[in-house]
């Protein structure tokens, strides 16, 4: 484990989506720093492809939204 520092402003935005997406603040840190990651390895991928792509590389199955 590390220490990374940040501005306080990002803190604190860190600290108000942490409690959202009910998770630590260390967690939704790492969050952000690895859908970045992937963000800028998988350029031509939007979060939600990225999400998905993450998903079914855990074997996590996702019942599908049918249209009206």
């Amino acid at each position: 484990m590390g220490i990374v520092k940040i501005g306080d402003e990002l803190h604190e935005e860190l600290r108000k989506s942490s409690g959202v997406m009910c998770r630590s603040i260390n967690a939704q840190a790492e969050f952000w720093i690895k859908v970045g990651m992937l963000a800028e390895a998988n350029p031509g991928l939007s979060f939600t492809e990225i999400m998905a792509q993450q998903l079914k590389e855990a074997d996590v199955q996702v019942p599908g939204i049918k249209a009206a």
